[in-house]
């Protein structure tokens, strides 16, 4: 009797997987179709846009086109201000998305010097990812400029602050104001930093960078505080462990007011929540 009936399981088991498989690819392709209906809004040009020409705001307008088109290379309504000013390097067509490719790297107006701030200086130090707190350094940053010499006198290395609370005026080409997207990806990362000082502290920066080595610490933007007797680290001062001590206590009684702080506000918060 199995026997028999043996073809007829066969039978229905390959028509069940046929079943299965034409579900899963109905599926797929519906999956497929609506993708499309999800409409994400690109900024595209609103005439005839010559090539060389520069970028202004009646010149561009924008259009909503289906998800699955729409990549990181593509100009969104957010960014478009990054490309009013720009000169396009191909021919546009009405309706064409704008591209960031389609774009110089960088900002007509981008000239460092426009930044630097009167009767302050630009001064570049080199910055290896080491010396620059793992290269989590930004523009606009406010670091202190540690310096590592030999001295003179003990003929001893010695760490000692030079400057306190400098702002980062940018990391390599990138500046504070520089649109990401418009810069090459091998050229974000940096081997420099570019400080704003006054024009004695550049004195201080290219004199100590012949002499020894130069180290960034990154500080919270609004962390001004400036520190009156730095004292300076040697090797006598490691060895001995006195200083140390004594900075380890501050600075446990600086972390545990910090932390203080944080849950208190806390605490305010969650009491003022109905």
């Amino acid at each position: 009797m199995l026997k028999g009936k043996t073809p007829l399981f066969i039978a229905l088991g390959l028509g069940l997987l046929a079943g299965i498989i034409a579900w899963s690819a109905i599926k797929k392709k519906e999956s497929d179709v609506r993708r499309g209906w999800n409409l994400v809004p690109v900024v595209v040009a609103s005439a005839d846009i010559p090539e060389g020409t520069v970028i202004t705001f009646d010149m561009i307008n924008q259009r909503s086109v289906p998800e699955q088109f729409v990549t990181s290379s593509v100009v969104k309504p957010d960014s478009a201000t990054y490309v009013v000013g720009q000169k396009v390097l191909v021919a546009l067509q009405q309706g064409d998305p704008l591209l960031w490719s389609q774009f110089e790297t960088t900002k007509a107006a981008e000239r460092l010097s426009t930044k630097v701030q009167k009767k302050v200086r630009a001064i570049t130090i080199e910055a290896k990812p080491t010396t620059s707190v793992g290269g989590w350094i930004r523009p606009n940053d406010h670091v202190d400029v540690i310096g590592t010499f030999r001295d003179p006198q003990t003929d001893e290395n010695v760490a000692v602050t030079l400057l306190q609370n400098v702002i980062v005026l940018a990391t390599g080409k990138v500046t504070g104001t520089t649109n990401i997207n418009l810069v090459p990806e091998h050229q974000r990362e940096y081997s420099n930093i570019t400080l704003m000082v006054i024009p004695e502290e550049a004195e201080i920066l290219t004199l100590a960078s012949e002499l020894g080595n130069l180290t960034l610490s990154l500080r919270n933007e609004e962390d001004v505080d400036m520190i009156e007797e730095r004292g300076r680290a040697t090797i006598s001062t490691l060895l001995s462990g006195e200083r140390t001590r004594v900075l380890e206590q501050k600075r446990r009684e600086i972390i545990q007011i910090i932390k203080g702080s944080s849950s208190e506000k806390s605490s305010v918060g969650s009491s003022g929540t109905p």
